[in-house]
Parts: C-alpha cells; sequence; structure tokens
C-alpha cells in the first residue's frame, strides 16, 4: 500500500521529533487487557483548549461504565507528526482524526468503515460523514466558525459600533484609526498575529482560507492555486502586523497564550479566532456576551454586504482498524456516548462550545455559535473551510516562514517570497500528494 509504506518512512523521523502532549495518559493507554476483556479507549485529541473538558469526559465514563478512557492531548500545530509516531507504538490511538479529504489520504488504510456503527446513524446529515468510496471513513464531531472577536466596549470609547464594519475598508479605517489614537486610548487595534507554532495556524491556514476560498468561488480548483487574491492577502496581513500590541519583528516569537492574554488584558479591540475560544474568554467573567462580538474577516473580495464567518469543520473523528476488536467497539460505544448522553452533549455543546452535528445536540449557548446562525438567518454566506483542500503541512509551514520573514521586513521582495510559498509551493506539494 503507497499510503502504509508512506507513513512508514515518516514515522521513523517522527518518532524523533514527536512534539510535547499534554493531558494524562500514556501511549499504553489504547491497549487492550490480555485476558479479552471489555476493551479499552485512547483517544489522541487534536484540540488543546478542550483538553481539560475531556480529561473530565473520559474520566466520568470510566467511572459509568468502567471501561478504560485515555485521552492524550497533541501540542498545538503537532497532531499529524505526534499521530505518526503514536500509530508506531503498541495500544497505538484507538481514536484520532484527521483534518478532511487530504488527511484522509494519509490514513484511509488504518480507518475503520463506521457506516453501521451507532454513532454514524445519530448524525444530522450524512454531508457530515468523510467517505472513502462508500465507506464512512471518518464523521464531523463539530461544526466551528472564526473570524474577528471584538471587545464591543473598548470598540464603543474608540467611537465606533460592530455596525460600522461592513467590508474590509471599513475595517481598515476603523483600525488604523484607533492604532493611531493607542497612547491616548490605552489600547489598539489587533493582539499580537504570533507567528509560534501554537498562533501561526491562525494565519497560514484559517487567514488563508480567505484567498483559497475566493479562488474557488471564481472557479478555480485544488489543482492549481494561481494565488489571484494575494494582494488582498497581503494588504490585511499588513492591517493586523501594522496595527497590533507588538513589533511585526517580535511576531515570530509572540504566541497563541499571548495574544488570548493580551485581548484578555483589554490592550486591543480585534483577535482574530474562532467559536472555541468563547470559554477561554468568558469562564473567569472578564468577558460577558455583552461586550463581545464576532465579525466576518473582511477581505475585500466577493459581495463582502453578504459575507458570514468561516464556517466548518476539519475535525473527523476515525476509529484506528488496527486495534483489538474489543478496542474498537469499546471507542465505538464511548462516541455514541459523547454525542447521546446528557454529560456528553453537554459538555462538548456548553463546555467545550460546540456544534455537535448529531441528532441529541442540545442548544449551545456560546455566543459566537448564535451569530453564525443569525447572520445565516439573515441571509449572510458563510465561508467555507477550503483550506481542508491544502496539499500537505508542508504547504502550510512554508507559507508560515514567508509570513514571518515578511513581517519582520516587509519589503516586495519579501512578500514575492510569500507569493512563491503560496502558489509555487502548493504545486509541489500538490504533485507530491498526488504521485502515482
Amino acid at each position: 500500500m503507497k499510503n502504509k509504506k508512506r507513513w512508514l518512512a515518516l514515522g521513523m523521523a517522527a518518532v524523533m521529533t514527536a512534539g510535547i502532549m499534554t493531558g494524562c495518559g500514556s501511549s499504553s493507554g489504547g491497549s487492550s487487557d490480555s485476558d479479552g476483556g471489555e476493551g479499552s479507549v485512547y483517544y489522541l485529541n487534536f484540540k488543546p483548549e478542550q483538553d481539560p473538558q475531556w480529561q473530565d469526559l473520559a474520566k466520568a465514563y470510566t467511572e459509568e461504565t468502567g471501561v478504560e478512557v485515555t485521552v492524550v492531548t497533541a501540542a498545538s500545530g503537532e497532531y499529524e507528526t505526534t499521530l505518526m509516531s503514536e500509530m508506531g507504538k503498541s495500544g497505538a490511538p484507538t481514536l484520532f482524526q484527521v483534518n478532511g479529504p487530504v488527511g484522509l489520504a494519509n490514513w484511509k488504510d488504518y480507518c475503520y468503515d463506521l457506516s453501521d456503527s451507532d454513532v454514524y446513524k445519530e448524525l444530522t446529515s450524512e454531508g457530515h460523514a468523510l467517505k472513502d468510496g462508500d465507506a464512512a471513513a471518518g464523521i464531523a464531531y463539530v461544526v466551528e466558525s472564526y473570524g474577528i472577536i471584538v471587545n464591543t466596549e473598548l470598540l464603543g470609547e474608540a467611537g465606533y459600533k460592530t455596525e460600522d464594519i461592513q467590508s474590509f475598508e471599513d475595517l481598515k479605517k476603523v483600525s488604523e484609526d484607533i492604532s493611531s489614537r493607542s497612547d491616548e486610548l490605552g489600547f489598539t487595534a489587533f493582539t499580537s498575529a504570533g507567528m509560534d507554532g501554537s498562533s501561526d495556524w491562525r494565519f497560514k491556514t484559517h487567514l488563508a482560507n480567505l484567498p483559497i476560498h475566493f479562488e474557488y468561488v471564481d472557479g478555480g480548483s485544488a489543482e492549481a492555486i494561481e494565488g489571484t487574491y494575494l494582494d488582498n492577502y497581503r494588504e490585511i496581513w499588513d492591517l493586523y502586523i501594522n496595527n497590533s500590541t507588538c513589533e511585526p519583528s517580535e511576531l515570530a516569537a509572540k504566541t497563541g497564550d499571548d495574544s488570548r492574554n493580551e485581548f484578555l488584558n483589554k490592550e486591543a479591540v480585534f483577535f482574530q479566532n474562532g467559536s472555541w475560544e468563547y470559554s477561554n474568554l468568558t469562564e473567569d467573567g472578564t468577558f460577558t456576551d455583552d461586550n463581545l462580538a464576532m465579525i466576518p474577516i473582511y477581505f475585500g473580495a466577493g459581495e463582502e454586504a453578504e459575507q458570514g464567518l468561516c464556517t466548518g469543520t476539519e475535525n473527523f473523528w476515525c476509529v484506528n482498524k488496527e486495534a483489538d476488536e474489543a478496542d474498537i467497539q469499546a471507542t465505538l460505544d464511548f462516541m455514541n456516548w459523547c454525542v447521546t448522553s446528557e454529560l456528553g452533549t453537554k459538555t462538548m455543546g456548553e463546555d467545550m462550545g460546540f456544534v455537535i452535528p448529531f441528532k441529541k445536540a442540545i442548544e449551545s449557548s456560546n455566543l459566537f455559535v448564535k451569530q453564525d446562525a443569525e447572520m445565516t438567518a439573515d441571509g449572510k454566506v458563510p465561508v467555507a473551510w477550503d483550506f481542508s483542500t491544502i496539499p500537505s503541512e508542508e504547504w502550510k509551514n512554508g507559507v508560515g516562514s514567508a509570513l514571518t520573514a515578511y513581517a519582520a521586513d516587509q519589503t516586495d521582495d519579501n512578500w514575492k517570497a510569500v507569493e512563491s510559498a503560496f502558489v509555487d509551493g502548493w504545486a509541489e506539494e500538490y504533485a507530491l500528494a498526488h504521485q502515482e
């Protein structure tokens, strides 16, 4: 199998370079009892921000059923490397995730067909399944939105309302005005666009989605990205990094925590992130729904008056078909419990802030989820998560490195390096991913 050979080659290197993992448990957590008992679950979680909730949910399930559930959380930006490492060990994860068709191409040989499982039957739509031919190789477990989170109280102090921002030109005007008065106001426009591994995905993936998306809207395809909207990408990147809490040259070392803490400390009005951040911003009372909002990432393309939030998923659960049968069944039972039980749906819907695409999902209390629903009901068109077509992690890393270098020295030549990483890098990685 081509994919298995590729994994074995990558896995040898990954064992030596696997990222630091947070959370409890060990790589042996997924192994079943030698006497062929009821099986156990080892979940390799993708989302560090939800690690505490997954640990609590696993503990509660074990207490209720007696089935051991171990949750290990990969460090931000290190999931694929960690997965390759863990899959090479005995007691590999029984439950893991891929980020869409591109991720599935690497792991489909390890994916159990979920078509006949109880958890698959709980999906609200078959469209939330990730198919490999007729097989359901994965199922989406969360639908999320991202955009620009706004401290509406600070925005008001600067003399504006969210209604004043309906386009990129509006965002630019407001942001540059706030930045020019930062000494007087005591805050600036944007939190730091950190390019440390805990933060760079917001820009090399989530922000990069915008030029990819609008090229697809024009009829482009993943086979040959042309970079039609890279001038727009440069304009919004310039806006972020030149109207921020730090100098652009400092971004290489800035982390996701730095950016969040700047927003929590009310040092900036705007913070690009997603609905998953809601609990982090509200859990200690720093923010309430009265002083938060999320607006679209206006990009100067398309019909901006009709643009909604970026809404979709890159989170598809997959079950390791190489695991023992008892562990596979234990994993399927745990997944189904998470999306049907009162505690599971409450934890995923309220505590994690997820919109889960399952029949027994509770209505989310997450403000950003509600705002996405309101925008859609008002006729705003969500921006699809087209970054799931990005050909590889190497492409993301190349774009991220080029963005960081450009931020430190904003010359046309350095932006040409971003363009090359985006367009030429895509062509190279796409060809590698599709070679026979």
